[in-house]
Order: C-alpha cells, then structure tokens, then sequence
C-alpha cells in the first residue's frame, strides 16, 4: 500500500472535503485562477473543447471544473440500440457481475446490495453487467443517461471518502461499497437501470438535474427519495448529474439484456457518448 493510499486511511475524509468545497467555490480571483491555472497545466485539460475556452471567465473552481461542452464535441453512437457511455474517462473494471458479486481489482470486490444499499433492489441486477468509470481531474465531469429513463428512485448512502485513484482501487476493501455515493434507479425499457455516483476524497459535492445539491449534506444514514410519478424521465445521451472533482460512475444493468462492447477492458480510456453495450 502506498503512503498516500495509507493516508487516506486517517485523514478526517469529511473535514478536508469540506475545505476543498470552500476553496472549490471561492471567487477570490488570485485563489480560482491559480487552482485552475495548476490543474490545466498539470493533468492537461483541453481547454478547446469546452464552450468557454477562457481559463479566466470561470467565477470559480467549481464553475470550471463542471464546465460545459461545445456542442458537437461529443456525440451519441449512432447505432440506436447502443446503450452509450456515461462519461469521459477510463474503465476501472467492467465485464458480468457474479451472481452478486462486482469485481474491484485483483483480489477485491464487493456486493450489489453492498453497493446499492439495498438486497432486494440488487437482486435485480444478479448475473448482470456492470461498467466502473473513473473520472480523473483532466475530465469533463458530468455524467450522461446510457439509455433513457425515467427516475424511480435515489438512495444517499453515507460514507468514507476514500481516493478512487488506480492506487486505491488496487489495495481499499470494498472502496465503492464503502464510499458516500448517490444510487440512481432508473425504469427503461428493457427493465431497471442503476447509476451509482461514487464521492471521493476532495469531491465537495454531487448535483443532479432534477433537484440539485445532493452531497453534501454528507449523510450519517441511507436516505431515500421516491421519485415515482414526478415524470421526470431522461433521454438516452441526456445529462444526468455532475462531480465536483475527479470521482467514478458505476453502472448497472440486468442480466440478458445487453452485452458489452467489443475490446472494452479495464484500463480502456473512453468518452462519453462512445459504445459501452449493445441490447441483446
């Protein structure tokens, strides 16, 4: 384990998200632009695709970090029985879940219903599909629908912040089943659709389009949002949420209905609207 993986293990995981949220949202112009300015130039972001070109014009961290697209720069597959991917970034794992189980890294994995806080809704997704997304800092960081939906439920699971770097992916227990996230049930029409957006260490929030603010308020126990009947129902390619700050979207889908697309593997960099599984 490396001595930053250790680290994440002691450090008061809330305490220093909550000051990275403050810096996130400064609008002090020196702090914003050198917090920009260091991340451009350190992981190398592609300032021409987005709709604002101008490190400068951002308010904030924040408002550059959840920056728009130019229209046109990503585009949904083509074929309409794709099923697309929700974001830029690169797979962690993908491939069939094991009766219940998802596989982590070597040596690690963790339960559906660990995952989804909550047995009965996982038994939807047994000897299913599962696709982990990681978002590195360099990414645009919202998150997009695979396939349209309309949204049944959210469930808040409270949690650790550990890092979801390769590094901790590789050595934490469980890492996704023990981070705060925001499960997203969805009904398609192929059946349910989980989107789990997974918080990190120094993820100051998670936003969705329909209510906004969802982490923080960091949570000491599940929460959950019955959304049936509120109509709120996404189209396939149509945004979902947003990050602030690098973090992982896992997304699950029942057995028999999909299959994945050709040459997807762990390591696989991929952006969004690109295959991610074809319907059976």
């Amino acid at each position: 384990m490396s001595v930053g993986t250790w680290l994440t293990w002691v450090l008061p995981h809330r305490l220093l998200s909550s000051g990275a949220r403050a810096l996130a949202y400064s609008t002090n112009p020196r702090v914003k632009q050198w917090l920009i300015d260091t991340v451009v130039e350190q992981f190398g972001v592609d300032l021409g695709e987005a709709a604002q070109p101008d490190a400068s014009a951002y308010p904030s961290f924040n408002a550059f970090f959840t920056r728009s697209l130019r229209p046109g720069v990503r585009v949904p597959d083509a074929d309409p029985r794709v099923l697309v991917m929700p974001a830029d970034g690169r797979i962690s794992q993908c491939g069939p879940i094991d009766g219940d189980r998802i596989f982590q890294a070597k040596g690690q994995g963790f339960t559906t219903a660990e995952l989804l806080g909550d047995a009965e809704a996982a038994r939807a997704f047994t000897d299913g599909l599962f696709a982990t997304v990681y978002l590195s800092p360099r990414d645009y960081h919202r998150v997009h629908m695979p396939w349209s939906g309309t949204l049944r439920e959210t469930v808040h699971v409270p949690g650790r912040l550990f890092s979801v770097g390769p590094a901790a992916v590789r050595t934490v227990p469980r890492l996704f089943a023990r981070n705060e996230r925001l499960v997203c049930h969805f009904d398609t029409d192929f059946g349910p659709m989980a989107m789990v957006m997974v918080g990190a260490l120094l993820v100051s929030g998670v936003e969705t389009v329909w209510s906004g603010v969802e982490i923080p308020a960091y949570g000491d126990r599940i929460t959950r949002k019955d959304w049936r009947g509120r109509g709120i129902t996404l189209e396939r390619f149509a945004e979902m949420a947003r990050f602030n700050y690098g973090s992982t979207v896992i997304v699950l889908l029942p057995r028999g209905v999909a299959t994945l697309a050709s040459g997807l593997r762990a390591e696989s960099a991929v952006r969004l609207g690109e295959g991610l599984a074809h319907l059976a």
